[in-house]
């Protein structure tokens, strides 16, 4: 199976799993990968999701190039920006209803669109061996699953810039210096970091979670006070959540809270 799907207590492990091709994405993974992504999202006993590529030398080198070669000889026209009417639209690079946090796990490679994939999750954790990059340009392709969207929204622009017009790599320990990976650590304890990670969101309520991601990214393009003004569908759930009462009262009691969710 392309892709690897397991849910350990209130954790999605989605794992990609054509290491022999170093995880490149086919049209077949990334059918996969919607099933997943809507299981995901309507799960409400699931809190929070980690992706990661198998095999230890690749999250994953983006595209597959071998397959986007033959389905162009067999005529399909030639893609730009975004995946729609493909399999797998919407994708997670363009997909913007998904609340809950994902972790991108990454050891070794995450160029074009695996890296693309990386930068739609909400946190990145890398083995000191990882190396990123967007390549695109030196195979006559553009950055079309976000990349150069988010790029430039996350590095200065110039150094975007530099990063994006040459397909040059990146090092983890850049990677991190810039802003863009959260944690870097040796790959024997890069499953352990992670979970590490998750422990402490798990002890946080999923529904503040969920309000602060929904939050943090529909306002990252306002000014303070455009921010103020919009209505922000998580937070309107946490506000009407058990949990909002629970948090408080555990507080009160010194007691650890029992979060339910909803």
């Amino acid at each position: 199976m392309s892709v690897l799907y397991e849910k350990k207590g209130k954790v999605a492990y989605i794992t990609l799993n054509r290491p022999g091709v170093l995880n490149a994405m086919d049209l077949d993974m990334h059918a996969r990968l919607l099933e997943i992504w809507n299981d995901f999202n309507a799960d409400e006993n699931i809190w929070v999701g980690v992706i990661s590529g198998a095999g230890g030398k690749a999250f994953s080198v983006g595209q597959d190039i071998k397959e986007l070669r033959e389905r162009y000889k067999a005529g399909e026209p030639f893609s730009s920006f975004g995946s729609g009417g493909r399999p797998g639209w919407p994708r997670l690079t363009e997909r913007f209803d998904i609340q809950k946090p994902i972790i991108a796990m990454v050891d070794g490679y995450a160029m074009g669109g695996g890296f693309e994939l990386a930068l739609a999750c909400d946190l990145i954790i890398a083995s000191d061996n990882s190396v990123f990059a967007l390549p695109e340009a030196k195979l006559g392709l553009i950055q079309g699953a976000g990349g150069i969207f988010r790029l430039t929204r996350q590095l200065p622009l110039k150094k975007a810039m530099g990063y994006l017009l040459t397909g040059r790599e990146m090092s983890a320990n850049e990677a991190f210096d810039f802003g863009l990976v959260n944690e870097v650590v040796p790959a024997e304890q890069l499953a352990e970091t992670v979970e590490s990670w998750l422990e402490k969101i798990l002890l946080c309520s999923p529904m503040s979670v969920r309000a602060i991601k929904n939050v943090a990214y529909q306002s990252a393009s306002l000014s303070v006070e455009e921010a103020f003004e919009q209505h922000y569908h998580a937070e309107q759930r946490r506000l009407e959540s058990a949990d909002l009462v629970e948090g408080v009262n555990a507080f009160l009691e010194k007691r650890c809270p029992e979060w339910e969710g909803e």
